[in-house]
């Protein structure tokens, strides 16, 4: 229950940040946030990651609703013996990619606001973030376990 609960928690803050910069702001109009580093850009995008397959929204859609329902599965079958650490990766998974999911349903484009210029040319969201976050819970917790094989062999 409090994955379901952190899902949720996670979809409903970033539909709250896009919904204030789709309120707030004109398409394409930009706001620094930290000098020339940090701004809040509102852009549709009509692509995957990155702007990637711009206007295929029939086919990003049909994908996405596939993965986030193979991961779902995954995740629900499989909760009793993952690790804490994989439990959280799939909830920021999952709670990403359904925020952006809706975004495509709901409006034909995922809204896309954070842009830090210099260092990053592409403009992302929250879900995004949550997403990588989950990715990287994933991670350590396979690099977590690969070290203790590895010290397991050892001893």
């Amino acid at each position: 229950m409090p994955y379901v609960l952190l899902i949720t928690f996670l979809i409903i803050v970033d539909q709250i940040s896009k919904y204030e910069v789709h309120k707030r702001f004109f398409q394409g109009e930009t706001h620094p946030i930290i000098g020339e580093f940090f701004h809040l850009t509102y852009v549709q995008n009509r692509g995957i990651a990155f702007g990637f397959f711009q206007g295929k929204l029939d086919i990003i859609s049909v994908l996405t609703i596939v993965a986030i329902l193979g991961i779902g599965v995954y995740f629900y079958k499989n909760f009793k013996k993952l690790p804490v650490m994989e439990k959280l990766g799939y909830s920021f998974i999952l709670g990403g990619a359904l925020g952006n999911i809706i975004d495509r349903l709901y409006r034909g484009f995922v809204i896309d606001m954070i842009d830090f210029r210099g260092i990053w040319t592409f403009v992302f969201n929250l879900a995004d973030v949550w997403i990588n976050i989950g990715v990287i819970f994933i991670l350590l917790d396979s690099f977590i376990k690969e070290r203790s094989k590895k010290q397991e062999e050892i001893k």
